[in-house]
């Protein structure tokens, strides 16, 4: 007689039927289980019975409770009634104990067999995936540490699989380069390497390579990679081979990128650093030592070096054999007694030299643990002889005067005097100067006189010191404070403030005249002076500032003073310039067009404007003269003059002309879209943005086509003259199909010579030269002259300046090319050529054919 499959308790009748269910559950190695309609286990094979650690399914709880309450919304889901057929269910149940194990469970409708009294409402299929779950699971968890890990470090994972094609870039990856995770990724090495430094990329190519050919199974080298809004980032790269093809060579590297800009940073900032601390110590003359309490290994440096006088290099006993014998003991001891409390301590002792001499040095160490746990001791010593000497002097000074009290006064004199004067000249110094100004200011505030700074400053005494030697210069400062004293008044005050300047204070309310005391100084100054067989030259520039009663502020007295000398130097210098209101309001507008003159930077609110350029034969428009102008907010458009000082102090000259030259360039592609036939633009390029190096670099970045664009020069440049920058600069402009034109000639100081060198394809003749043609024969022929140079040396020749008809005819007649000025067209802004030229005005402005030859003729006869 048979029993139900893993039940013992359970006895069947021996005449009834085993159901057919429980055949399958008998001869199935999953776990089966019937459930009745409530959702009780009415019967369960012996593989679930083992899965749950019991003997019968009478000893289990309804299925549901066998189910973790973790997945009991899914399993309610999963055993609804008329249940479609559906995927494998992976949940936890739960045994008795507490414990879970995971299953896939399916869960079946069996239909009534006929002859079958007991059929379950619903039969539950169990597999055994614990292991493989859990085993799952846990790779889930340690791929999702080490994910976190590596986004916490700040490392972006690469994946390169060669063999599968594949190419994986973690969200980190993107992260560092500022790349959204949908942004695309170019992975070609030839796109990819632009975004490479252009210092970097050889060295990037040579370190992919050796990983690629398999000579380096592991790699990490360093770059810079542009980050996607435009700045350079330093990228630490670690790669390793994980496969190897058939042919032997890597098939898969991955690795990891980290952002190392604050570290690399960071290291200039020390290297910086470490710079300045050395050159502290070369200019302090202190040198450092370093002892290893541990080996007794010690370690100078070269300063520490020449104060003990050594040859060689030091040892642990060089220090104690170098101590003078009536010191030894007590500097030993403080090391040892600093050493055992663990404190910094100071020290003084002497020593004898390698030499021999007996020196006075002043150290001062601390003890500390370093990162291995090795006890060191770091300090550093100076020589302080001088110092000690004159300390010994002191004392013996003080010891005299307490004996003889007039000899201490006059050492105090002396001290003070050193103190308060300037050793070369005798005249009082700064520390003195503030003294007296502050004590004056306060007099002058309380009696209502005036109070008067004169800066004084030295013009060419560098050259006198560079070429002459020191004992010139020092020679010429002391004649230059002879010949101020000779121009002090009682009431004066003259101090040397360091350098070639000086500060001549003059009080009283009555005064004196403060331009006819600057003029003498500067006549003063002015007088050649013999030094050795040499006559010396040099002047002065003098910045004055006064100011009465309460309102007087020694300091900015000083300041406004010293403003008045810069504006005195930039005039010519060997001049004086007054301290003005006018003055000080001027700098507040200056600093506030200063500040505009950046945020127009910022918000390109600098444009071209455009004055057209003619044929002088046919007065077709030929080019246009693009003319950098300010789009001010509150001031409308201004012209160079506006700005163009200002924004050369600020050095951003460049910048705008960097602009204006981008906008010209996209509205002559514009123009030519349009049809409008104006052949080429000009722009002006300054001296000193020719000398730039990077104004080559800056132009390849520009979308130029040959011959569409040509640089004007100032013929003051110095053509004659070019250094080796200039000369890059105008052969790269010149591969680039950039023309080269010489702007205001006649003006200048180009030669036959250098024109025939440069070579350029036009020059402009001055405005100056232009305008008395019309009443000057002389002139004319000048001009011609200048038109006969440009075209024996093939050189087309553009008149500027053509203000009237009588210009347009007699520079036409005269043999110039081209043409440009208010007589054809002002200049205008870029939405203006296309209607102007459409409208064809100038033709018509410029006058009859009759015309023309009438002004001509009344002209010469003038």
């Amino acid at each position: 007689m048979a029993k139900p499959f893993g039940s013992t308790s359970i006895a069947v009748r021996e005449a009834e039927p085993e159901p057919f269910y429980r055949q399958l559950f008998a001869r199935s190695g999953f776990g089966f289980a019937a459930l009745d309609a409530d959702g009780r286990i009415i019967d369960a094979n012996a593989s679930l019975l083992r899965a749950f650690g019991v003997a019968s399914f009478a000893d289990l709880p309804p299925f549901t409770d066998c189910v973790s309450p973790k997945d009991r919304p899914a399993i309610a889901f999963a055993m609804r009634p008329h249940l479609a057929e559906q995927a494998p269910w992976e949940v936890r149940l739960l045994r008795t104990d507490g414990s879970e194990f995971w299953v896939l469970a399916s869960f079946i409708e069996p239909p009534a067999l006929p002859g079958e009294a007991l059929s379950p409402a619903m039969i539950v299929q169990t597999i055994d995936v614990d292991e493989r779950k859990r085993n799952a699971l846990e790779l889930a968890e340690r791929e999702s540490r080490w994910n976190h890990a590596l986004e916490s470090a700040g490392q972006g994972v690469w994946d390169h699989d060669f063999a599968r094609g594949d190419l994986f870039y973690s969200r980190q990856w993107r992260t560092i380069r500022g790349l959204r995770p949908d942004d695309p990724i170019d992975t070609s090495l030839d796109t990819w390497i632009q975004t490479v430094h252009p210092d970097d990329r050889a060295h990037v190519l040579a370190e992919i390579a050796k990983q690629e050919s398999g000579e380096a199974s592991f790699n990490v080298f360093s770059y810079r990679e542009r980050h996607k809004d435009g700045h350079w980032i330093w990228i630490e790269s670690r790669g390793a081979v994980v496969e190897y093809g058939p042919d032997g060579k890597p098939s898969r590297i991955a690795g990891t990128d980290t952002d190392i800009t604050e570290h690399k940073e960071a290291e200039e900032r020390l290297a910086q650093m470490s710079r300045r601390l050395e050159l502290a110590l070369d200019i302090s003359r202190i040198g450092v030592f370093e002892i290893n309490l541990k080996t007794s290994d010690v370690r100078w440096d070269d300063r520490m070096i020449g104060i003990y006088g050594l040859d060689g290099d030091p040892d642990s006993e060089t220090w104690e054999r170098a101590l003078h014998p009536d010191d030894r003991l007590k500097a030993t001891m403080t090391v040892a007694d600093g050493i055992f409390r663990g404190q910094d301590f100071v020290n003084e002792f002497r020593i004898i030299r390698g030499d021999g001499e007996i020196r006075h040095v002043r150290g001062r160490a601390a003890p500390y643990v370093d990162l291995t746990g090795v006890p060191r001791l770091i300090g550093a010593n100076w020589d302080v002889t001088d110092d000690v000497r004159l300390q010994e002097e002191l004392k013996r000074a003080k010891n005299l005067a307490e004996a003889r009290n007039d000899e201490l006064e006059a050492a105090r004199a002396r001290i003070e005097y050193t103190a308060l004067h300037d050793h070369l000249t005798g005249l009082p110094n700064r520390r003195y100067l503030d003294a007296t100004i502050q004590a004056a200011a306060k007099e002058a505030q309380e009696t209502g006189s005036r109070l008067a700074v004169l800066h004084i400053d030295l013009d060419r005494f560098k050259e006198i010191n560079d070429t002459l030697g020191h004992l010139a210069g020092d020679q010429m400062l002391v004649h230059a404070a002879g010949l101020l004293n000779a121009l002090k008044g009682p009431d004066d005050f003259v101090a040397r403030i360091g350098g070639d300047e000086f500060v001549f204070l003059s009080t009283g309310s009555g005064g004196r005249n403060l331009a006819t005391l600057a003029e003498a100084i500067v006549d003063a100054m002015r007088k050649p002076v013999t030094f050795n067989g040499h006559i010396c030259r040099f002047g002065a520039s003098v910045g004055i500032a006064s100011l009465s009663g309460a309102a007087i502020d020694a300091k900015q007295l000083l300041v406004n003073a010293d403003l008045a000398l810069y504006r005195a130097k930039n005039r010519g210098r060997s001049r004086h310039e007054f301290f003005t209101s006018d003055f000080q309001a001027q700098i507040i507008v200056n600093k506030q067009t200063a500040d505009e003159i950046l945020s127009g930077i910022e918000q390109r609110r600098f444009l071209p404007y455009y004055q057209p350029q003619f044929c002088a034969r046919t007065l077709d428009i030929v080019g246009v003269e693009t003319l950098a102008r300010w789009d001010h907010p509150t001031r409308g458009i201004l012209a160079p003059d506006a700005f163009l000082k200002i924004a050369e102090d600020l050095d951003c000259v460049a910048t705008i002309d960097r602009i204006v030259l981008e906008q010209s360039l996209a509205d002559f592609a514009r123009w030519e879209a349009q049809g409008l036939g104006i052949a080429k633009i000009s722009a002006n390029v300054s001296s000193k943005r020719l000398h730039d190096p990077e104004l080559a670099r800056s132009l390849r970045t520009l979308d130029i086509r040959p011959k569409s664009l040509s640089f004007e020069l100032l013929e003051s440049i110095f053509l004659d003259d070019c250094d080796r920058t200039v000369l890059e600069n105008l052969s790269e402009m010149r591969r680039l199909g950039i023309d080269i034109e010489i702007d205001d000639f006649g003006t200048g100081h180009a030669s036959i010579v250098s024109l025939m060198k440069l070579s350029p394809r036009r020059l402009k003749i001055d405005r100056q030269l232009v305008k008395p043609v019309s009443r000057s024969p002389g002139q004319r022929k000048l001009v011609a002259t200048i038109v006969e140079i440009g075209r024996s040396l093939n050189i087309e020749v553009v008149a500027e300046g053509v203000e009237t008809p009588a210009h347009v005819a007699i520079m036409r007649d005269l043999g110039c090319d081209i043409l440009q000025g208010y007589a054809l067209a002002r200049p205008m802004p870029a939405d203006a050529i296309p209607d102007f030229v459409q409208r064809q005005e100038w033709r018509s402005q410029a006058g009859t054919v009759r015309d023309l030859q009438n002004e001509v003729r009344r002209a010469i006869i003038r």
